[in-house]
């Protein structure tokens, strides 16, 4: 069995288009169920360093609906994951160890919605705080041995403060 390597690359400015073609996709297949859709993530933010895989935020109007996707989410690449860790989540991933794209679903006004997207947005709106962002992610990439686990808790203290600086706002 073949193991994921964990990568962290510069900025590539097809993100956004790798985005726009499957939030599309997506539409299609959730249809009615879908309230919104964000491009979330580190390949969200202009510049910023990031592993090559697209986080896709979907708000839904019934995140119990959306297990009923789950068979049509897997003829297009999808593997179900339930709620992974975060309580009212649904979450995706499209690629096994070639990893491309997360799919993070909650029900309209959950407030990990809210958190994710102000997170996005302080990123984008402080640039000087992306950048060290980027270069941590490098940093800790390179020592964490493609343990994934590893690799989120290393980011959580960095994303934890600037989440509430961003919520400030």
């Amino acid at each position: 069995m073949s193991k994921r390597i964990l990568e962290v690359v510069d900025y590539n400015p097809q993100w956004p288009v790798l985005y726009q073609k499957e939030a599309e996709l997506l539409l299609d297949i959730l249809n009615k169920n879908i309230s919104k859709i964000h491009h979330i993530g580190s390949t969200s933010v202009e510049h910023l360093a990031a592993k090559p895989i697209i986080d896709i935020l979907v708000e839904v109007n019934d995140i119990n609906l959306l297990d009923s996707y789950s068979d049509i989410m897997f003829l297009h690449g999808y593997k179900a994951k339930g709620e992974n860790g975060i309580a009212g989540r649904r979450y995706f991933q499209k690629g096994d160890d070639n990893r491309t794209h997360h799919i993070h679903a909650f029900e309209v006004g959950n407030p990990r919605i809210v958190d994710h997207l102000a997170f996005r947005d302080y990123l984008k709106q402080h640039s000087n705080i992306a950048k060290k962002y980027g270069e941590l992610k490098k940093q800790i990439v390179k020592v964490c041995n493609n343990d994934s686990d590893k690799y989120c808790r290393s980011k959580e203290a960095f994303i934890t403060y600037h989440l509430i600086e961003a919520l400030r706002v």
